[in-house]
């Protein structure tokens, strides 16, 4: 752990301790952190589902567990994101790959090795059986994070994540609040809780949550703009791997159109190769 790295986290939980509202874009590579924190960004995050498709694999939430991003691939890819930017950088940790608490523990004792200032823990299996964690075994798994964190010395920014509202089950919204009051008396930092778009579902959450809400936007189209969801209380917007899938279907459309008519329209819009250069250059 370097003085840098923990003055990096440092400013990141003291983001989520008070203040503003922050808009923090998820990253899948370096050259996509940096046109990110080009554009003005003070904190970035990465994308699990981003990095996967960079891969050629797919998102772990919807593929067996053989084709999944392996955890030491998942380091890799992030180190090489802290590496390239100067700002904190949030790890999309998924469930800590491994069901077991020393196992999430462990993985929150490298992400603090590649760089990262903070990381999401979530209560997703991967079963279609049983998608989310029986209660006591996921805030156990929260609580050996924050074990992992205390040890490391360093102010690393645990973030719990429910999928309850992902899942699709009657009883949503209060189980997610139960949830997440769990996770918070278990030593998470901020509550995550994908799946609310509507403003009164976040309004609701944010009064009965005990901590920092954050939410994602740009997954199911929802209109809500940073503005408002600063007004409903929301301490933190991140964009998942929407990013990402905007870019592959623009090359997909690029595919497409010179595989069917050998025509070249799409490269009218493009940055300058001399920009490019220049940005990822410079250090940012």
């Amino acid at each position: 752990m370097s003085s840098t790295q923990a003055s990096k986290a440092a400013r990141f939980l003291k983001r989520h301790q008070g203040g503003d509202c922050f808009l923090m874009p998820n990253a899948w590579d370096a050259g996509s952190a940096k046109m990110l924190v080009s554009a003005g960004f003070e904190t970035i995050a990465t994308t699990s589902a981003g990095i996967a498709f960079a891969s050629g694999k797919p998102d772990h939430v919807f593929c067996s567990a053989d084709a999944r991003v392996a955890r030491d691939a998942m380091m890799s890819a992030i180190r090489s994101i802290t590496e390239s930017v100067s700002v904190p950088v949030n790890a999309d940790l998924e469930g800590g790959f491994g069901d077991e608490p020393e196992e999430v523990a462990e993985t929150i004792r490298q992400a603090i090795a590649a760089g990262a200032a903070g990381g999401n823990i979530e209560d997703y299996t991967g079963s279609e059986s049983q998608p989310l964690y029986d209660r006591a075994l996921a805030a156990e798994r929260i609580a050996a994070a924050r074990e992992a964190i205390d040890a490391s010395g360093i102010p690393f920014v645990l973030v719990a994540r429910t999928d309850r509202l992902i899942v699709g089950r009657p009883g949503g919204v209060a189980e997610a609040i139960e949830r997440a009051n769990l996770y918070r008396e278990a030593g998470a930092d901020c509550l995550f809780v994908p799946g609310a778009s509507d403003p009164d579902t976040i309004a609701e959450l944010v009064r009965a949550i005990d901590g920092p809400l954050s939410v994602v936007m740009g997954l199911s189209g929802s209109g809500a703009a940073l503005a408002e969801l600063a007004a409903l209380g929301v301490r933190r917007v991140s964009i998942g791997g929407s990013l990402s899938r905007a870019l592959y279907f623009h090359m997909r459309n690029a595919a497409v159109e010179m595989f069917r008519h050998g025509t070249f329209s799409f490269a009218r819009d493009q940055i300058q190769q001399a920009e490019l250069n220049r940005l990822f250059e410079s250090e940012l």
